[in-house]
C-alpha cells in the first residue's frame, strides 16, 4: 500500500509531500506527475514517480495499484476539470484503490458560485464509483490574496465586488497538513470535511492590516460586479476566469466562504494559520 500523491508538483502538492515526509517514510509516498524533470527534487527525498497526465487517460493505468490511498488534487484548468477527473476516478476504480481523497470546495453540494460546479459534479462522479472517499472540501486560500499584493500595494487599495462579506480562509499549508492527515489516519473514509480558517475576516479588516503593517493608507474599495470584471480584464486576466472571480466575490458577499466548521484545526491538531502572519511574511522586506 501506497499514498499516492496527484498533482504532487503544484502548489498545493508540494506541500501534501512535504507533509506526508514529515509522518511516515518516504518509500511510502507516491507522486503522480506529468514532468519526471519537474519532480526531480521529490525523486532524490526519496518519493517514487509515476508519470500520467489528466488528459491521458491512457496514461493514469499505471498510476494507481490495489489498496493504495490516493489524493486526487483538483485540476487547475477550469473548464476542463471534469473530464479530467473523471479520467482519474476510473483508474483508481480499475485499479482497486483503498481511499479517494478529493480536494473540493467549501460547502460542497451547497455551494452556489461557478467555480464550485465542478468539484460539485467531481464529487458525484466519486460517490457513484462506489469507491471509499474523503472529500476535503477546502475553503478559500489566504495566498488567493497574498500572492496577489503587488498591485495593492502599487495601487494602495484592495480592490472587489465581496461587500463586506467574510472570508475564512486557510494557508495551503493548512490545507496540505489536513490532506496528509486523513491519507495516514484512520476513520476517514466515506466523510466530507468543511475545511476553513478558524477566523472569518472581512475585506475592510484586510486593508486595515495592509495599511497597518505597512504605514500606508490602503483602503478597501467595494466596487460594483462589472466594474472590477473591468479592472482584472484590463490587468491581462482572460475574461472567463476574470468572470469566475467576480463571481466569487459575489459568493463571499453570499457568505458562501465564511463558514467556520473548525474541521480543519480538529484534522491537524492545531490553530489554522491567523491571517495576520500570511500577510506579514508575503509582505516584501522594508
Amino acid at each position: 500500500m501506497s499514498i499516492v500523491v496527484t498533482g504532487a508538483t503544484g502548489a498545493l502538492g508540494r506541500l501534501v509531500v512535504d507533509a506526508l515526509l514529515a509522518t511516515v517514510p518516504a518509500g511510502e509516498v507516491v507522486a503522480v506527475v506529468r514532468d519526471k524533470e519537474k519532480a526531480a527534487a521529490l525523486a532524490a527525498r526519496g518519493v517514487e514517480l509515476r508519470i500520467a497526465d489528466y488528459d491521458r487517460p491512457e496514461s493514469l493505468a499505471g498510476a494507481f495499484r490495489s489498496g493504495d490511498r490516493v489524493l486526487l488534487i483538483s485540476g487547475s484548468e477550469v473548464g476542463k476539470r471534469v473530464a479530467q477527473h473523471t479520467a482519474v476516478i476510473d483508474a483508481a476504480k480499475a485499479a482497486g484503490v483503498a481511499q479517494l481523497a478529493y480536494t473540493g470546495v467549501l460547502g460542497g453540494p451547497d455551494a452556489d458560485f461557478t467555480l464550485a460546479d465542478e468539484h460539485k459534479a467531481t464529487e458525484q462522479l466519486i460517490l457513484g464509483s462506489g469507491l471509499p472517499y474523503t472529500f476535503l472540501r477546502n475553503g478559500w486560500y489566504t495566498e488567493n490574496y497574498t500572492d496577489n499584493l503587488a498591485p495593492v500595494l502599487e495601487h494602495r487599495a484592495v480592490l472587489a465586488n465581496a461587500g463586506e462579506g467574510r472570508i475564512a480562509s486557510a494557508t495551503r499549508a493548512d490545507y496540505a497538513a489536513a490532506a496528509a492527515a486523513v491519507l495516514t489516519g484512520d476513520g476517514h473514509l466515506n466523510t466530507a470535511y468543511e475545511l476553513s480558517g478558524d477566523t472569518a475576516w472581512s475585506l475592510t479588516e484586510y486593508a486595515a492590516l495592509l495599511s497597518e503593517l505597512t504605514g500606508e493608507e490602503i483602503p478597501y474599495k467595494n466596487v460594483p460586479a462589472a466594474a472590477h470584471q473591468e479592472v482584472l480584464v484590463g490587468a491581462g486576466l482572460p475574461e472567463g476566469f476574470a468572470a469566475i472571480l467576480v463571481d466569487v466575490d459575489e459568493a463571499i458577499g453570499r457568505g458562501r466562504l465564511a463558514g467556520t466548521s473548525g474541521d480543519l484545526a480538529r484534522l491537524i491538531g492545531r490553530p489554522t494559520t491567523p491571517l495576520a502572519e500570511t500577510v506579514r511574511a508575503a509582505l516584501p522586506a522594508a
